[in-house]
């Protein structure tokens, strides 16, 4: 079993999470209970960084969907970055492909970001 390691830090684009390790039944409330604090400004992005997911169950899913909501709540987008192969194929199966926009690298994601005007 491996643990959940989460990271989170702010970029001009917004808040950026970065998780390693098994997302989970056991995992989930980790990312579910930072989720409130993030700091997003409208505009923004939340990109999830899923580079170093070993295993996502649909608590994960789950818990992606509430980040998503949180994202859109504060006027922002999220973003996922470096999708596993394995979450990949789920999303497409179930659909998620068409809810999340997907960028190889945490800096592609950035970089495809769009300031606010105004």
């Amino acid at each position: 079993m491996s643990q959940l390691r989460i990271r989170t830090r702010t970029t001009p684009s917004g808040p950026v999470i970065e998780v390693a390790g098994e997302l989970d039944h056991h995992s989930a409330p980790e990312i579910r209970d930072l989720l409130p604090g993030l700091a997003i400004e409208p505009g923004q992005q939340l990109v999830v960084d899923l580079g170093g997911l070993t295993f996502c169950d649909s608590s994960g899913i789950t818990v992606l969907l509430a980040a998503r909501n949180v994202a859109l709540a504060a006027h922002a987008s999220i973003v996922l970055a470096a999708v596993p192969d394995m979450v990949s194929r789920v999303f497409r199966v179930v659909g998620l492909d068409q809810v999340f926009p997907v960028h190889p690298t945490v800096q592609a994601a950035e970089a495809a970001w769009t300031p606010p005007t105004g």
